[in-house]
């Protein structure tokens, strides 16, 4: 179903689940469309795509989310 209304909050709970249940590759796919749609993510969605990339042995897509993490001022929290 459709949510009619796609903050931060509805993207990071769809990429969290996917991330903490071991579908890595759904969460990475929610993650760049949600990049796509110019939702802005927060901490939260860094560090549930990182531990997707994790989890999937995904060097080079980590590597560019830590670049996204970079650009987005979080590196020195």
């Amino acid at each position: 179903e459709e949510m009619s209304k796609r903050d931060v909050v509805a993207w990071n709970t769809m990429v969290v689940g996917y991330a903490q249940h071991g579908h890595g590759k759904e969460a990475l796919k929610l993650f760049w469309q949600m990049q796509q749609e110019s939702v802005k993510p927060n901490r939260v969605t860094f560090v549930s795509v990182l531990k997707a990339c994790a989890g999937l042995e995904a060097l080079e897509q980590g590597k560019q989310i830590h670049a996204h993490v970079i650009k987005s001022g979080f590196e020195a929290d």
